[in-house]
């Protein structure tokens, strides 16, 4: 089942619960994808990414800025979020794509990390955090 049909499944069952707050981030999430799709972008994956990047970084300026409970809010949507999205990839599965990826382009050093963010991104997509795959290659090319 798509994710943007079992998103508007649950958006009805939660309706049936009474679970309002679910309700309301569920619709949020589930016009982002309507309107990815209208766009023309059918990764249904990279558009719950960029939702859930997007409320991450609003809870930590909620939190920077002393706002607790609108940062609290953010998180449970991103929980929420990281329901429909798919799991993500082991360290050690990372690291051996890394690994590759650095012998493939010959890296040797720091200077080479775009060519190999460049190489192990699309092998990744959907499985593992851009911050993730960036902290992995910087450790290896250090």
């Amino acid at each position: 089942m798509p994710i943007l049909d079992q998103l508007q499944s649950d958006v009805k069952a939660a309706m049936k619960a009474g679970e309002k707050d679910k309700v309301q981030a569920l619709r949020l999430v589930v016009a982002d994808l309507q309107r990815a799709i209208k766009e023309g972008n059918s990764d249904e994956v990279g558009v719950l990414q960029s939702a859930r990047k997007k409320r991450l970084e609003s809870a930590k300026a909620f939190r920077d800025g002393g706002r607790d409970e609108a940062a609290a809010q953010e998180e449970r949507e991103a929980e929420l979020i990281d329901v429909y999205l798919p799991a993500q990839m082991s360290d050690d599965e990372l690291a051996g794509i890394v690994a590759e990826a650095i012998e493939q382009t010959g890296a040797a050093g720091p200077a080479d990390m775009g060519k190999v963010m460049g190489t192990v991104m699309p092998r990744v997509k959907g499985l593992a955090d851009g911050n993730r795959v960036q902290a992995a290659v910087k450790e290896r090319l250090t």
